[in-house]
Parts: C-alpha cells; structure tokens; sequence
C-alpha cells in the first residue's frame, strides 16, 4: 500500500500506530532512493518494514508490504539491498545499505518549505506502568531531511523554521506508550472500548493528532506521569498521575487567555489520578480506580494587554457575549465528555481596589445562569465562586479545611471510576460516607459521571493546590473503594498524603514552566502556613522568573507552540510567521467567515447527550462511538503487545540499578522513618522530623547536617506514643506542623534502656538501638523456644541427616518440610482469590473472622 500526503505541512504516521503496536524498536537504514523503516518487537522475532521514497522533494510517499518478516528473512533482504546497490553502483569504497539511526517509534511527519523530515525517539525512559502497559518519557529525538540532495529544492527561510520548530523540546514531558491509550482515560479506555490489550494510538505524544472524537493531546506533563509506590504494609499501590494538555487553543500564560470562537479554552488541562493495586497486573483480575478533574481559563472572550509589561496586565474583555455563545460551546464539550454535573469552582479574587480579577467573576456567572434556565434541573451546571487569596491573608481562616469541605461535596456528587464491584470490606467497616455517593454503578463496578472545573486568572498555584485538595479527598475514598483503608478520610502529616503532595508539587511545577516560564510560586506549605522563611526568597526568584519569561521569551515560545501544533502552515504565498503582528486570526479561525448554520441560543448543546446524561456520551456504546473505535479492534489479538515480555523484558540485559521500580518513589524508601518500632502504615501522623525525607534545606552540607543531627540529639523530645498519634489524626493540630524545616530526618532520637532504668537518648551502633546497652530482662519463653529451634544443634531443629560415613563430619542433609492436606487447602484458596475466584468461607472461618473483627473494630 502506498500512501502519499501531497502539500500537508505535518502528517501523522497513523498508518502504523495501530499495526505495529508490537514493534518497539525502530531502524533506519539508508539508500541513495529509499529509506528502510525496518521494526522489531522485543524479541526480535517479527519484524515489518516501511519503505520512504526520497526521490521526491516535496511529497511524502511509504509504501508497506504488509509482510511479518522473522530475523533471518529481514537479514537476507537487507543483505541482498546493501549488495545489489554496491553492484550497480560500481564505485570503489561504495557503502550499499547502511544503517542511518535507531529509535524508538516514529514522532511524525514535518514539512515547512522544502521536503519532509521525519523524527524519531531514540532514547526514552520508563516512567510508569498502567496494567502492565508501560508509559515511557521521550528522553531524545532525532530529525531527519529525507529527500536526497539530489532533488532538494533550497529554500532560504527553511532553517529559521527548523529553529523555531525545535525550540518545542521533545525530550521534556512527552509521553507515549506501544499498547496502552494515553489520550483518553481509563474509565473510557475499560468501559467504551472493554478491552485492555485493545491498541491504542501508538505515537499518543503527537500533539496534532487526526482523530476527532478524542481529547487531543499537545503534552503529558513531566513527573506527573510517573508511579509512585505506595507500600501498606508490604503491599505494593501505585499511584500514577497523567496530565493531558489540550492542543485546541495552546499558548503561554498572557498571550493565550480565555476562550476562542469554538469555545476552546487556554491552558486546559485534565489531570487523572490513577490507584492500582500492583499485586495484580492484568485489568481483568486487577483492581483498578481513577479519578479524572479539569483545570482551564475562564471561558469568555478576555485578554490582558501586555504592550507595557507590568506584573498585572489590565484584563479586558474583547467581546460582547450576551447570550453567552463561547462559554455554551465550551460546556457543550464538557457534557459530551465527562456527562453532569459539570462543578465550576472560581477562585479569583471578589474584592478589589481596583477591579482586575473581579471582572471575570461578573460575566461568568451571568453566563452559567443563562445556560442553566434552558438545561433540565438535575443537569445544572454548579458554581462555586470562592476568593481564596483573601482568605488565605487571614489569620484565623483555614484554607485547607474549607478546601477539604469543598472537595468532599464534590467527590461525593462526581463519583469515580473502580473496575471492582463493592468489596465485603465495606459491610464489615460501613461508612455513612460511603451511602450517598455519586456516579454511576454498573455490574463490575462504578463509573464517574461529571466533573470538576477549577480556575483562577492563571490556573496555576491556587489551582493546583485546590486541586491536590480535591485529590486527597478522591485518593481516600478509592482507597477505602479497594479496601486498603477503614475510612474514606486521610490526614495530613502521613507518609502517603505528603508523597501525594510531592506529586501534585511536581505537576503544578510541570505546567507552571511551560504555561508561566517558572515553578509554583504558591505551593501546598504556603497555604498551610508551614512554609520555612527561606521559601520566601525562593518566591521571591520565582516571580521575576516568570516575569522575565514573559516578558523576553514567551513571543518565541508561542510561535515554536503555533508552528508544532499546525496552527500555522509555512508556505511561499503568504507572510512568514515571524511577520504576522498577531496570531489571533490562526486561532479564531470562525471570525474569518459568516457561520451558515447558526447555533441555537437556547438549545445549545448537542443533539442526543441530554438523553444520555449524566453519563458520558463519548462513553456510550452508541452506533457512532462504536464505529469511532471499530479500527482499533481491527486485528485484535494478531499484533497485540505481549505484555509479559513488555514488562519483565526477558530477552534483554538489564541493569539492577537501572530498573523501573528502583527509579519509583516508595513511600517506605522516602517517608518512612528510619528507626525502629514505629508504626510502618502509610496512614500514620508524624512528625515532620520523624519523617525519611530531610527537611535540612538543600543549602547546607553534608558535615552541617552531621553536626546539627547530633546538636539536636541530647534535646529533642521523645516520639510520640501510640494514643498521641491516634489522637492527632483525628484532627491537624498545629503542633504537627512543620515551623521551618531546618530539622533532619536522622535526627529522631532512640530510646535506650539503662542499667539505671534512665532513658537516654544516643545516635550510635545500630545494634544498640534494638538490644540496649544491657539486657536488664530476659527474654520470654516463647522467644527462647524460637531462638533453640533455630540453633543448628538444637533438639527442637529440623531432623538432620549425616551426609558423610565420618562422625566428625559437620555437612548435614535437612528433611524437607511435609505440607498437610489442611495447609494445602489453604495455599490452594489464596491461589485461587489471587485469580479472583473466592471460595464460600466455612463456618468455623466465619465465627473466627466475626469474632477477630469484633476485637479489632468494635
């Protein structure tokens, strides 16, 4: 087949994002007409090649012959094509085939004013696992002219568009996996398309995207896509945070505001969080459970002029909406694809001098109101307006805990996505909370319905950290949904909420760079109060940061953004992009024309998702959906991704230090405390010293944090007792606050027990910190009994046999063990709960469970 892509200015390779899923490695093998594309699965045991014609300078020509090739049928073919182009070459030193590069997978397809080049991923790095899909970050990328200079038609400007397009860096927070659809989210990925090895869009990284039935995807943010291992004692939950950037109306933080004409919106972005239960890889016995929010600008025709730079640019409005066009536009996509209620939560500012923010709050209301009187009532699009920079500037107010109310109505009307029905944990530990909760139930599980929409002016640091807000209380109740907690509520101050925290941290700093030029200004700590003083300066660089990206290089950026994202095609008979005064006609394309068909003002939304509400309509089996997805069940199981071999990776050499689960963070690695005897849950309160993350700030050497570890050895207060963490976890009292983080995580005291019976407090041989200096008890019988039947000459051992005639002798040969019929039983009944089949529990388990959770619970 032959595929030919005459004038386009940047081609998706969607040839092959569904057919060589399989294929993970890439090679490129050159010759003075074509260029090989030869793919490899892991194995090396398939093989498939695309042929590129080079002899044409402008058009893009791949021609596939479909053929699966094994190793020695590929190498035949590339030895026969190296040796017949040395034959009719006929020149001494003459190189026949030769291999140009090796990658990954193909990015795409690009062309400006000469030919086309293509780009591959050469290096990449493994950042998280979704269901033993691996989500990989693009590390490096290369950038290859393909027609030969034989044909090459020069052009003059070519290489300044070559440098603008490679101002967007390819190896910063681009994501894309081989089986596994990043563009939607899990709920739509398990529920419409009902198959997790189904292939997804192969090259999801690439921004523009043909399909138009998906949420398209300009990045997936850095860090946040990456697991982090929560351990509970021993058992393993990952928790993964995916950001999708919208490509419809991308831009930096003052040159992209509020909506465009087809109700797009600027710096939109859906952040899922997803908790797995890594025990169980596969997504049909595993036990899986995300929770999806939006963040975007507002939604109304507004700018701020930024001709005099000034830290606060005036907003302005551009247009008059009366019937609030833009924002039905952009709520209309909002029905289709998250279904009701959509939950609107405004936190710019109410009370102003000087009105600034205040304007944004005056035209949206009026605007959801308007929407609102023709939707049915149970449909109603909520608002939440809430200034939360005045109140963070009081004293006496809490943001967080009005934030923690918020949220908590939220989650409980949106509901969230669990691929396991109610487990019998939640009758043995019920919840009042658990009773009212919204979305929607099905067979297998429950499905969230509606969504949360928060915004500021810069949907950056109050966002995020209403966000990470909205996240902890969704976090809690999906624990509780896969049994792993007593009750859907989570505090401060414990291993798992600050790992969750270091998380969204990382993924506001994410956005903030590409979105404002720095990182977070405002962060969690800040809004806590707890912040150190030394984060002030810290702040303080922040701002002029941010202020001198957008005031030296946020132009550059946009137009590298315009360019990648084919807002902007290069061509010789209109102005080059560096000449145009402004790109507001590249991205109000509508304002150009007359609309023939005019939108009703009262009927705004589609026709057909009111029938499907609150549900989703993208998620509906419907005959249109289906036919959307019908290409991706094409060849299902022929080409499929082994996921076995994709995540043990059996067939290559590996490093232990290079491994993907070393790189994770582990909440037992980083925030648990380092001494002995402590509680090891993740839901524990502690101290902020007590915790394995060092609180010395980064400034300070390793002699400093030595000599201040034993300073404050002889003086820090004794650890707290089991009721004093019991009691402080009903509440986030401010003695468990961190003051300034100036104190080492090493620096938690051990008890020690003296000859005196004085406790003493010492930093030395680990050996003491368990035994004591002296053993003033004995140890208990039971203790002793374990401690004989362990010794190698004890009577109480295993039954040893002589190997060797000679007495003398010391080599033994050890009896195995003999199972019983009962333990058997046992083992066999794990197995079988570990693939998901629960047998009935008999009566004598049934009174002992009853009578182990009346002493425990109640």
């Amino acid at each position: 087949m032959q595929y030919k892509s005459p004038g386009l200015t940047h081609v998706t390779l969607n040839v092959s994002s569904r057919k060589y899923c399989n294929y993970h490695t890439v090679s490129l093998f050159s010759l003075f007409q074509r260029y090989f594309l030869v793919g490899s699965n892991h194995a090396q045991t398939k093989h498939r090649v695309l042929k590129i014609d080079r002899t044409e300078p402008k058009d893009l020509v791949i021609i596939d012959d479909k053929h699966v090739y094994s190793q020695n049928e590929v190498r035949e073919l590339l030895g026969r094509l190296d040796l017949g182009n040395r034959t009719k070459m006929g020149q001494k030193g003459s190189s026949g085939l030769s291999r140009a590069v090796s990658a990954y997978g193909i990015v795409g397809f690009v062309r400006f004013l000469e030919g086309y080049y293509i780009v591959l991923i050469t290096k990449r790095r493994k950042m998280a696992d979704i269901g033993g899909h691996s989500i990989y970050k693009i590390e490096d990328t290369n950038m290859i002219y393909i027609p030969n200079d034989s044909v090459r038609l020069t052009h003059p400007d070519e290489a300044r568009y070559v440098r603008i397009f490679q101002n967007v860096d390819l190896s910063s927070n681009f994501y894309f996996s081989y089986s596994y659809d990043l563009s939607h989210s899990l709920q739509y990925n398990l529920t419409l398309l009902n198959s997790p090895c189904c292939p997804g869009d192969e090259v999801t990284v690439h921004p523009h995207s043909s399909k138009q039935d998906s949420f398209d995807i300009f990045e997936d943010e850095g860090l946040p896509t990456q697991g982090q291992t929560l351990l509970i004692y021993g058992r393993p939950v990952h928790i993964t945070l995916i950001a999708r950037r919208s490509s419809k109306f991308a831009g930096t933080r003052f040159l992209k505001r509020g909506a465009n004409c087809e109700g797009n919106v600027a710096n939109e972005v859906e952040t899922e969080q997803i908790i797995h239960d890594a025990s169980v890889m596969s997504f049909a016995a595993g036990s899986y459970s995300s929770y999806v929010q939006v963040r975007g600008s507002v939604p109304l025709y507004w700018s701020q002029d930024i001709s005099t730079m000034m830290p606060k640019p005036p907003i302005r409005l551009d247009q008059a909406d009366p019937y609030a066009h833009v924002a039905a536009l952009h709520f209309d996509q909002m029905l289709q694809r998250f279904g009701s209620p959509i939950i609107i939560l405004n936190l710019v500012k109410k009370r102003e001098k000087r009105k600034h923010e205040k304007i944004l709050s005056e035209e949206l209301l009026p605007a959801v109101n308007n929407l609102n009187q023709f939707l049915p009532p149970e449909h109603w699009i909520d608002y939440i307006a809430w200034d939360m920079a005045r109140y963070t500037k009081i004293k006496l107010c809490n943001v967080l805990d009005r934030l923690s109310m918020i949220a908590e109505n939220v989650v409980k009307r949106t509901g969230f996505f669990i691929n396991r029905s109610d487990f019998y944990c939640h009758t043995l530990r019920p919840d009042e909370r658990w009773g009212d909760l919204g979305g929607s139930l099905t067979s297998s599980g429950r499905v969230q319905t509606g969504v949360l929409r928060t915004n500021c002016v810069d949907c950056l640091d109050r966002t995020n950290t209403a966000q990470f807000m909205v996240g902890k209380c969704a976090l809690a109740y999906q624990l509780y949904a896969l049994g792993m907690i007593d009750k859907p509520k989570l505090q401060f101050d414990t291993d798992c909420v600050r790992l969750f925290e270091e998380l969204y941290e990382d993924h506001g700093d994410t956005l903030s760079l590409q979105y404002g030029g720095s990182q977070l200004v405002h962060r969690v700590k800040t809004y806590r109060k707890i912040a150190p003083w030394t984060q002030h300066s810290k702040d303080i660089m922040q701002t002029l940061s941010r202020y001198y990206s957008n005031a030296f290089s946020d132009a550059d950026r946009q137009d590298a953004i315009n360019l990648f994202l084919q807002v902007y095609q290069p061509s010789d008979s209109k102005p080059h992009l560096w000449e145009l005064p402004t790109d507001f006609y590249l991205h109000q394309k509508n304002s150009m024309a007359l609309a023939h068909d005019r939108r009703s003002y009262t009927y705004w939304w589609s026709e057909g998702i009111l029938s499907y509400l609150p549900v989703p309509y993208d998620e509906v089996p419907c005959e249109e959906n289906m036919k959307k997805v019908a290409v991706k069940r094409v060849n299902r199981y022929d080409e499929s991704t082994d996921t076995y071999t994709e995540f043990f990776k059996p067939y290559e050499l590996t490093s232990f230090d290079d491994t993907f689960c070393i790189s994770m963070t582990n909440s037992a690695r980083e925030f648990m405390p380092k001494t002995v005897g402590v509680d090891p849950s993740p839901f524990t309160v502690r101290k902020p010293e007590e915790t394995g993350k060092s609180a010395v700030t980064g400034s300070k050497s390793s002699k400093e944090e030595t000599v201040l570890q034993r300073k404050t050895a002889a003086s820090a207060p004794p650890p707290p007792s089991e009721e004093q963490l019991s009691s402080s976890s009903e509440d986030d009292s401010e003695d468990d606050r961190d003051d300034d983080g100036s104190v080492s995580q090493r620096s938690t005291p051990v008890k020690l027990l003296t000859e005196s019976g004085e406790s003493v407090r010492t930093q030395e041989h680990p050996m003491k910190e368990t035994y004591g200096l002296n053993l003033a008890v004995l140890p208990a019988e039971d203790d002793m009994l374990i401690y004989e039947s362990s010794t190698p000459f004890s009577p109480l051992s295993l039954l040893r046999v002589p190997v060797s005639c000679f007495a003398v002798d010391s080599i033994y040969e050890v009896s195995p063990p003999r199972v019983d019929k009962e333990s058997r039983e046992v083992f066999e009944g794990h197995v079988l709960t570990g693939l998901g089949q629960v047998r009935a529990l008999c009566r004598e388990d049934t009174l002992m469970y009853r009578e182990y959770i009346k002493n425990r619970y109640m």
